[in-house]
């Protein structure tokens, strides 16, 4: 007995170790399967941030630069799938996996997203000249312009000082006694009255159209009456032209008695933006001091012009490049105010007005060139086309010619208008495109009846013929004292400088009004606006608005 103890031991030993290595066993496979639990539940949080990251690029714009960078990526290839799928659970450790275990579900296939080019936004920063044939006129002709200027200015000079002859000295000192003086004060006493009336328009807006159209007529007629008087040839025409121009004059103002509280409203509320710019008439200002220059030296260069050959000639070559370049700086002090004002309303910018200014005399001042030649001509078309209309009656002819005329102005209107000086500035189109878009706009909002009875531009016109018909009263009554034979050369060209003066100090009035039609034919919702035009529109609809309507062509005829 005492030789079985030591096997019973050795059993005990053997058993002992049994255990233990059957626990080491057991304790390994439960450690692989922790680690098998931990690696699944770690796939299943990457395909949970997988997923998350994905439902955040889908929420991104296809033109982001994240989304394009992810789709970049994407296209790379896949990388080979986890061991422990989403159904890695039923897995029993030890056990044999089936091949459809270690198979990786295919991920949700993401469509590859093709990036769409964002809608095209026509820049308000356009860096291309528009209109250069037309800007490269204008400045050959300033070339010329200013040459025959010099020319005759020394011609001038020539003749006061080296002439051999006594009667042609005396001839140029006359001249320059009893005619250089007045028309150089009619040059400042149009300066004088241009800032006069582009302070009334802005302070006093309303009681300004009811005054100018009356005053207009006063001071057309006294000049008329003024020059008749003085009994010559020469003076009773121009005295006729100017009694004829009163007479149509008070015929207008009783005509658009109706309009001019709509007028008023509007120039009112289109003035509001004004005080937001402090700066925004020093381009006007500085327009009418070039002008004010210019027009000093035109003044020597036709006293110049009546010692050289072809005097009639001469004259007239001056009238007509003082009348574009004239025209001119009114549209560019236009296309500066309009682009302030615009760009306001259609995006709420406090824009730079010397920034606006220098783009009116260089990218956009090609349009000013082109607009400055056939506006006018346009705008005189429209009044004659007016008169036909009103004129028709029962007579077949003067119907057919009524209508014929409407029909051209209706196509001129749209290739070339005076509210394009809008989208000129604030888009750098050309003239004739700017025309086209805007009148598709009035169009679409079915303003063209409003547009049409807009009398801003005839209060502009009015008020240039009052500054100027001042300057001939005072003018004429000063030379018929000194040397009246001079009176109705004087008188016209006085007219002249007092017209285009004030047309140029007028534009800034002219601008705001354009740019509020403009903008709100397209973008009425806008806050800025209120509900002047949209209740004006509903009166005209419903028949209701009393105030005589512009003529415009019929819509049976206008399909023809």
């Amino acid at each position: 007995m005492g030789a079985a103890e030591p096997v019973v031991e050795r059993e005990g030993e053997e058993v002992e170790v049994r255990r233990k290595m059957g626990r080491t066993r057991k304790r390994g496979k439960t450690e692989m399967l922790r680690k098998a639990v931990a690696a699944e539940s770690n796939t299943n949080d990457d395909h949970n941030q997988r997923d998350v990251h994905m439902s955040m690029m889908h929420r991104l714009n296809p033109t982001n630069p994240l989304r394009i960078v992810i789709n970049s990526n994407t296209r790379a290839a896949t990388p080979p799938p986890s061991r422990f799928s989403h159904g890695s659970n039923n897995i029993r450790v030890g056990a044999t996996p089936s091949p459809s275990h270690f198979t990786h579900p295919p991920p949700h296939s993401q469509p590859r997203s093709t990036p769409t080019p964002p809608p095209s936004i026509t820049t308000l920063n356009s860096r291309k000249y528009t209109n250069k044939i037309s800007l490269f006129l204008f400045l050959l002709h300033m070339i010329a312009a200013i040459g025959l200027v010099g020319f005759l200015i020394f011609k001038g000079v020539q003749g006061l000082i080296e002439a051999s002859d006594n009667r042609v000295k005396r001839a140029e000192k006359r001249v320059l006694k009893f005619f250089l003086p007045q028309v150089e004060a009619a040059s400042l006493l149009s300066i004088i009255l241009a800032f006069a009336w582009q302070k009334a328009v802005r302070v006093w807006p309303k009681f300004f159209v009811h005054f100018i159209l009356w005053t207009t007529f006063l001071m057309s007629l006294s000049a008329g009456i003024l020059l008749i008087c003085f009994q010559k040839a020469a003076t009773d025409g121009v005295g006729v032209c100017f009694i004829a121009f009163a007479i149509g004059n008070g015929l207008y103002a009783c005509w658009i008695t109706q309009r001019i509280g709509f007028c008023s409203k509007i120039l009112i509320k289109s003035l509001e933006p004004v005080s937001k710019f402090p700066d925004l008439n020093q381009p006007t200002y500085w327009m009418l001091g070039v002008g004010f220059l210019w027009m000093s030296l035109w003044n020597l260069a036709v006293i110049g012009a009546l010692n050289f050959y072809l005097t009639p000639l001469m004259i007239v070559l001056l009238g007509l490049s003082l009348a574009w370049t004239a025209e001119v700086m009114r549209n560019v002090a236009n296309i500066t105010v309009s682009r302030v004002i615009s760009l306001y309303y259609l995006r709420g910018m406090q824009s730079n007005t010397k920034f606006c200014f220098q783009r009116a005399l260089s990218k956009s001042l090609g349009s000013a060139c082109f607009a400055s030649l056939f506006v006018p001509s346009i705008e005189a078309l429209r009044i004659v086309a007016r008169a036909l209309n009103l004129l028709e009656g029962e007579d077949e002819f003067m119907f057919s010619c009524a209508h014929c005329c409407l029909r051209v102005m209706e196509s001129i209107f749209r290739y070339g208008n005076g509210w394009a000086f809008v989208q000129i500035a604030a888009y750098g189109k050309g003239f004739v495109k700017a025309s086209q878009d805007t009148w598709e706009l009035f169009e679409r909002q079915e303003m063209e009846q409003i547009v049409d009875s807009d009398i801003t531009s005839s209060i502009c016109f009015l008020t240039g013929v009052c500054s100027g018909s001042m300057c001939v009263i005072v003018v004429a009554a000063w030379t018929a004292t000194v040397h009246q034979s001079f009176t109705a050369t004087i008188s016209l060209i006085a007219f002249f400088i007092g017209y285009l003066m004030t047309r140029i100090a007028m534009a800034l009035p002219h601008a705001c009004v354009g740019s509020y039609f403009v903008c709100y034919a397209e973008n009425p919702d806008n806050r800025l606006f209120d509900n002047t035009i949209k209740d004006r529109l509903a009166l005209m609809k419903s028949g209701r608005d009393v105030a005589i309507r512009t003529p415009r062509v019929p819509r049976r005829f206008a399909a023809r």
